[in-house]
C-alpha cells in the first residue's frame, strides 16, 4: 500500500504549550486509521495542521509522495483533505445544498443553480447511504444528520482523505452504527478516514490501524487486529485503567428530587418535549436517563435546573417546592449542573479558568471575604481543581476557550462536584474524555453518591448508563417509557425501550421502583 499521508517530525508550540513534539505520522491508502490520545495529547493540533488550519514550526507533510506547504485550510481542501470539526461549521438559517456547496456553487447563466446544487448532494449522499434532503434548512434537523451533511461538503470538494475528529461524541448508538457504515462504504471507495477519537470500542470496531500520542508524542503505531483495548490504554495513559465502578457504600436514603408529572412545551398546543414525567431521586442513589437524542432528556433536566418554564407538574428538593424558582435559588437550595453544552452553557470561553471555576462559588467564603472577592482564594481554588481532575492547562489564567474539548469538561465537572450539593444532574459527563478522564471522573462521581450525593444521569453512553446507575429510566417521545433496576438492564433490552417497543409488564411505563405508578 501506498502512504497517502506522511507528516514528518511535525512540532507546533503555542504560549506556554508545546502541542506536538516532533510527531511522525502516516497513514496508508485506503484504510482508517485512528488517532487516539488522552486529552491535550496534540491530536486535533496535529491534524489541524494536515488540514491548513495551522502552520507547523518544524516538519514536513508529505501527500502521496510530493512534499506540500498550505498556508490555509483552503489549500488542504485543494489537495483533497477535508476535516470535520467536532463543533461543526454550518449555517443554520441555509439548506443543506446550499451549506454543501457554499464557495463552490454551480451556476447556470451566470446564476447559481440551486436545482443542480440539490441533484449533486443527494447524488452523493445517496451513493455513501448518508440519507439527506437538500433542501431541509440545517436549523430544523437533529445533529446526526449535521455530521452527514459535514461529511458530504468534503466528498463535494472530493475529499481523498477525510479526517473526523470526535465523530460520534454527539451521537447516538444507532447513529454511530449508520456512520460506521458510511466510513466502510468510502473506504471501499479508495478513500482515506483518519479517526480522531477517545472511544475504545469503536476503535476496534473501525479501525485498521491505530497510532498513539502521549503529551505531544508518537509513542505508539499498532495494528488494530493484534492490538487490544488494554494495550491501547496503557500506551495513552502510561498505565492501566479500570473502568468498572463499585457497588454503591450506603443503600439510598431520603428522597432528593422528586419530579412530578413535568410536563415542558415550547408553546400551547405543541407536542410535548417532556410529557407528564416522574421520577425521583434519593440520597446515595444515581438514576439513569437512557434515550435517543431528541427525545425529552435535555428538556427534562432544564426544566429541574430553571431553564426551562413547566406547562404543569412540580419539581421538589429535598421537601421544598422550587417549582416557582429561579436558577439562581435552585443552586442556592442544593441543585449542581453539568450541562450537554459545555460552551454555550457550562462555561464562560473567554474567561479564565480561575474565573470559570469560581463560578457559583464566588457568593461565599473563602471567595467571598468583606464583600469582595479574593484572587489569591480564587487562584487557590483554581489550582486545587486543576491537580483534582487532571486539567491540561498552560496556566489557571488560560481563557478555558482555548482548551480541548475533554479538558473543557474536567473544568465543568469539577466546578459542579466541588459544591457539595445534594443533587447533581450529569448530562453527558465524559463526552469527548479521554479513558484515564472517563476512569477519573466516575471515581469522583462514586465518591460524591457514597457521600449521600443523589446523581440523576443522563448519557448517550449506555455502557456508562448501564456502569454506574441504579435504576435506569428510558425516556421515549417525551414520555418515561420505562424502568429497570440495574440487574436486569442490558443494551439490547434499553434499545428496544428507545426505539419505542412496547415494554414488558414488569417494566410498565412510568412504574417506579418505590411502586408509585402516580
Amino acid at each position: 500500500m501506498t502512504a497517502e499521508i506522511s507528516m514528518r517530525g511535525i512540532t507546533k508550540r503555542f504560549p506556554g504549550v508545546l502541542a506536538d513534539d516532533n510527531v511522525d505520522f502516516e497513514v496508508e491508502t485506503g484504510e482508517i486509521h485512528a488517532l487516539m490520545g488522552e486529552n491535550g495529547a496534540g491530536k486535533s493540533i496535529l491534524m489541524s495542521q494536515l488540514a491548513g488550519v495551522y502552520q507547523p514550526d518544524e516538519g514536513e507533510i508529505y501527500i502521496r509522495g510530493e512534499k506540500v506547504h498550505f498556508s490555509s485550510p483552503q489549500g488542504a481542501i485543494d489537495a483533497g483533505i477535508g476535516m470535520v470539526f467536532q463543533s461543526f461549521k454550518l449555517f443554520p438559517s441555509l439548506t443543506i445544498a446550499e451549506n454543501v456547496v457554499f464557495r463552490n456553487e454551480p451556476t447556470k447563466y451566470g446564476l447559481i443553480d440551486r436545482k443542480a446544487a440539490n441533484e449533486r448532494v443527494r447524488e452523493i449522499a445517496d451513493r455513501y447511504g448518508l440519507s439527506l434532503d437538500p433542501t431541509a434548512r440545517v436549523s430544523s434537523v437533529p445533529v446526526g444528520v449535521l455530521q452527514r451533511v459535514e461529511i458530504v461538503k468534503a466528498l463535494y470538494r472530493d475529499a481523498r482523505v477525510l479526517i473526523l475528529d470526535e465523530p460520534t461524541a454527539v451521537l447516538t448508538p444507532q447513529e454511530t452504527e449508520n456512520l460506521f457504515d458510511v466510513l466502510r462504504a468510502l473506504k471501499a471507495d479508495g478513500r482515506t478516514i483518519i479517526l480522531i477519537t477517545h472511544k475504545l470500542n469503536e476503535v476496534m470496531a473501525i479501525s485498521d490501524r491505530v497510532t498513539v500520542l502521549r503529551d505531544g508524542r508518537n509513542v505508539a503505531q499498532l495494528v488494530t487486529a493484534d492490538s487490544s483495548p488494554a494495550e491501547i490504554t496503557r500506551h495513552m495513559t502510561g498505565r492501566d485503567v479500570d473502568l468498572s465502578t463499585p457497588p454503591p457504600a450506603l443503600a439510598p436514603g431520603e428522597i432528593i428530587l422528586d419530579v412530578d408529572r413535568v410536563t415542558v412545551q415550547d408553546s400551547p398546543g405543541d407536542r410535548p418535549n417532556v410529557d407528564n414525567a416522574s421520577l425521583q431521586v434519593r440520597a446515595g442513589e444515581v438514576v439513569g436517563i437512557a434515550g435517543v437524542a431528541g427525545n425529552g432528556q435535555v428538556e427534562l433536566a432544564e426544566a429541574i435546573i430553571g431553564m426551562r418554564s413547566t406547562a404543569s407538574g412540580s419539581v421538589t428538593l429535598k421537601g421544598n417546592n422550587l417549582s416557582k424558582n429561579s436558577i439562581a435559588q435552585r443552586r442556592d437550595a442544593g441543585i449542581a449542573y453539568v450541562p450537554e453544552d459545555r460552551h454555550g452553557v457550562g462555561s464562560a470561553g473567554t474567561a479564565t479558568a480561575v474565573d470559570n471555576l469560581a463560578l457559583g462559588h464566588h457568593r461565599a467564603a473563602p471567595i467571598l471575604q468583606r464583600g469582595l472577592l479574593s484572587r489569591g482564594a480564587m487562584l487557590e481554588h483554581a489550582q486545587r481543581l486543576i491537580k483534582r481532575f487532571g486539567v491540561k492547562i498552560a496556566s489557571p489564567a488560560t481563557p478555558v476557550g482555548t482548551l480541548s474539548g475533554g479538558n473543557l469538561q474536567k473544568v465543568v465537572v469539577a466546578r459542579e462536584l466541588d459544591y457539595g450539593s445534594p443533587l447533581l444532574i450529569a448530562e453527558q459527563p465524559t463526552r469527548g474524555v479521554d479513558v484515564g478522564a472517563i476512569e477519573s471522573i466516575h471515581r469522583e462521581l462514586c465518591e460524591y453518591r457514597d457521600g449521600g450525593g443523589a446523581l440523576l444521569l443522563i448519557s448517550a453512553e449506555l455502557s456508562e448508563i448501564m456502569s454506574l446507575s441504579s435504576r435506569i429510566l428510558v425516556m421515549f417521545e417525551g414520555r418515561i417509557a420505562a424502568e429497570l433496576p440495574k440487574e436486569e438492564a442490558t443494551e439490547a433490552l434499553l434499545g428496544l425501550y428507545m426505539a419505542g417497543h412496547k415494554p414488558e409488564p414488569q417494566h410498565r411505563p412510568g412504574a417506579l421502583a418505590n411502586g408509585d405508578a402516580r
